[in-house]
């Protein structure tokens, strides 16, 4: 992959440190922090390593809550209509299994963590549960509005019970792999700059998604870079369902004054617990779009209509739509949503008294990493995937409340299955250890001066623009034809024109990484968005507006190495449609939320 974007000669060097373990996990939210707990849990010598420092990973950003059917408080729900449900928002391009063991086992999930000391708000002494967008009952678990923070803590600290071994400041760049099996994976140490080969008999990428490649986005700049499926795609497996970004409807939009806080997220707990879109005009615009579940229709739907609203003039100063909660009380906004309400503080509005500009921004992706459902095994021996580096659960759009259930879902049960293998001394191939020195002469060279004529963050900004232009909410033939020829003759040459002086310690050594992994990132989500001449869920192309039955398949993806070139491959296939039979009789059954309980 990185032969593909740079032309320097580079010369083999040798690792200032090797570190050798069972198993590797990358990725330290709640996804590594889960797999690691059960692994250790099972004597089983792995090591989390993170690009922070510990405890700091984006799992702490997602904050309106987590789904389990506790049926806490409507006796009717149930796993299976919880599966209905997520079937249906990922308009049934889903891997059923997925589906069915994320919201089968999480009512147990919920029970742990709650054990474990997660302090969830509670109801008549049982854990509460919201609503949620697209969910036909509440069964959203929280804490006010900071549940990925609650989850992420109570992780780490049984974590640290446990005693799961942990790098931080740790940013891998390559797997080491030969195509059809990894051995390990090869980075440097972002305090120290020590190159790093890492050798293990599996890998667990939990790295996170993809949404970063857009401007405006939901997530820290420097995460949620394509990182996990990169290294995947790189090291020769397949992914799947790229082209689908979810895009959430409520991201901040404020002044100039406030600009680092645009696209941050104002969570759908917002709206879960009563709050109201207008547009400029003062019209509640979603009895136009969705009379029945209104502001908690699916994501998708919400985001569109206020792109529509914005587009046709009904928009903002800002350039948004309000979004206001203020009917409710300020003693019950600040018990329920207490991060949203001093998030607003900041720039200046009391959520209390008046409502907050907010205009979709890039949140989540549903694509990543092709897996085995039961054991979180890739296309290539010994490397798994979990988290938001996955597809599977989610399809073509991503049922809020479900990122975190996937986490701490799949995290046990690829844990409990890598639990269960034998652990043998494998050597590592000689050609294969020759690709790591190789990587990390590439690393040495670029950490040295180069005299070029564009910044790191300048070419970030590069890659955002052409992602945002060509894929956003709306897409067409022209834009994402023109998005791949900017890509592919603008963008590309950049590669080998940098200006730096930087060493691996510095933050601009981190973005020109990112900018690698977000480079074939942005190239996938084009090449998938190019050939789905359909609109599904998160996807929509204005020129092919309606769903196509027959494109009820997933796209799948694949670096191929061909006489030392790289061949990007991208064909469709059909996703697995044998339901357990009580899924099928809840998808039958037609549950709906009833948005109008709120009211």
């Amino acid at each position: 992959m990185y032969t593909d974007v740079f032309s320097f000669d580079v010369s083999e060097k040798e690792p200032d440190r090797v570190i050798e373990r069972d198993v590797l996990i990358i990725g330290a939210g709640a996804a590594g922090a889960r797999a690691g707990i059960e692994l250790k849990e099972n004597n089983v010598d792995c090591l989390v390593i993170g690009k922070r420092g510990h405890g700091d990973a984006h799992t702490v950003w997602a904050a309106g809550g987590i789904n389990a059917s506790l049926v806490n408080r409507d006796l009717e729900d149930s796993w299976e209509i919880h599966a209905a449900d997520t079937m249906d928002e990922g308009h049934h391009i889903n891997t059923p299994k997925s589906v069915e063991l994320v919201t089968k086992t999480m009512p147990n999930r919920i029970q742990e963590l709650n054990d474990w000391g997660c302090d969830f708000d509670l109801h008549n002494g049982k854990i509460d549960q919201r609503y949620f967008g697209a969910q036909s009952f509440r069964r959203t678990c929280y804490v006010g509005d900071k549940t990925g923070r609650a989850i992420l803590e109570t992780l780490v600290d049984k974590a640290q019970e446990v005693g799961v071994p942990y790098e931080d400041n740790i940013m891998i760049t390559k797997l080491l792999s030969d195509d059809s099996r990894v051995y390990g994976a090869v980075g440097f140490d972002m305090e120290n700059g020590d190159l790093l080969l890492f050798k293990s008999n599996r890998v667990i990428l939990a790295a996170g998604g993809y949404s970063a490649v857009y401007h405006r986005h939901s997530s820290r700049d420097l995460e949620n870079n394509g990182d996990g499926v990169s290294l995947a795609y790189d090291a020769g497996a397949k992914l799947e369902n790229i082209e689908f970004v979810q895009f959430h409807p409520t991201g901040m939009m404020v002044s100039e004054k406030y600009d680092d806080w645009n696209g941050r997220l104002i969570t759908e707990a917002v709206r879960g617990e009563g709050g109201r879109l207008f547009n400029s005009k003062g019209e509640r615009f979603m009895k136009k779009y969705s009379p029945d579940q209104m502001e908690l229709d699916a994501r998708d739907v919400v985001a569109r209509a206020i792109d529509t609203e914005i587009n046709e003039g009904r928009g903002t100063e800002n350039g948004g739509v309000y979004l206001d909660i203020s009917h409710r009380s300020e003693n019950f906004i600040k018990e329920k949503l207490p991060r949203m309400y001093e998030r607003c503080q900041n720039v200046g509005i009391d959520l209390s008294q008046e409502p907050i500009e907010v205009a979709p921004t890039a949140h989540y992706s549903m694509g990543g990493v092709k897996i085995d459902p039961e054991t979180g095994e890739s296309t290539i021996e010994n490397l798994h995937a979990i988290g938001e580096t996955t597809s599977g659960v989610h399809g073509a759009n991503r049922l809020g409340g479900n990122s975190l259930a996937e986490t701490v879902a799949l995290g046990k049960i690829v844990g409990e299955h890598l639990s269960e293998q034998e652990y043998n001394t494998t050597e590592t191939p000689k050609s294969v250890e020759q690709k790591g020195h190789k990587h990390l002469g590439l690393l040495s060279t670029l950490s040295q001066s180069q005299t070029g004529n564009i910044t790191t963050t300048e070419l970030v900004n590069r890659i955002r623009t052409v992602a945002e232009e060509s894929t956003g909410i709306i897409r067409n033939e022209e834009d994402l034809k023109k998005g791949r020829e900017t890509l592919l003759e603008n963008v590309q040459p950049l590669f080998n024109n940098i200006s730096s002086k930087n060493d691996l310690t510095s933050e601009s050594f981190e973005e020109l990484i990112d900018a690698v992994f977000m480079y074939y990132t942005t190239h996938n989500i084009i090449s998938g968005a190019m050939s789905r001449k359909e609109s599904r869920g998160a996807h929509y192309r204005s020129d092919y507006p309606n769903k196509d039955s027959n494109l009820q398949k997933k796209t799948t993806y694949q670096l191929l190495r061909e006489r030392n070139t790289l061949k990007h491959s991208l064909t469709f296939s059909e996703p697995p449609t044998k339901l357990n039979p009580k899924i099928q009789d809840a998808l039958d059954q037609n549950y709906e939320l009833d948005y109008h309980h709120l009211e």
